[in-house]
């Protein structure tokens, strides 16, 4: 069965869709840590992001790079933090997420409440900003 991910990908889900290539798809959490909080996916299903094939794994990492450029000339932040967990969906995905502490990711801090209207002027924003 495909992950929640997979359905994202293949538009079976709508989403805040940031970027995509030919191997990987980048959009915004609907539970940011912030805005901007950003997931990215390879287009492969693959559940643990260490079992991603070496030349996927660096690509999945080049264009993660492209997106966080952009996620940090759109929102404010010192960084964008990166965070692998990988056990809340069976598809490796990284995240994203702007940063001027520690504590900005932290898992357990209460998620932003944001409207479909602030979601999807945050995505343009950024999606403008991706330079693939």
């Amino acid at each position: 069965m495909a992950t929640i991910f997979t359905k994202i990908i293949n538009g079976e889900i709508p989403c805040y869709k940031i970027a995509e290539d030919e191997n990987n798809f980048a959009f915004l959490d609907i539970n940011p840590l912030r805005a901007g909080h950003t997931l990215v996916v390879p287009k492969k299903e693959i559940d643990y992001v260490f079992d991603i094939d070496n030349d996927r794994l660096a690509g999945l990492m080049l264009f993660s790079k492209k997106v966080a450029a952009a996620i940090k000339e759109v929102i404010p932040c010192n960084r964008i933090g990166v965070a692998i967990l990988g056990l809340e969906v069976p598809h490796a995905h990284i995240h994203l997420i702007p940063m001027d502490s520690m504590e900005d990711v932290n898992f357990k801090n209460a998620k932003l409440k944001l409207s479909p209207d602030e979601f999807k002027e945050i995505a343009a924003k950024i999606s403008r900003k991706v330079i693939l």
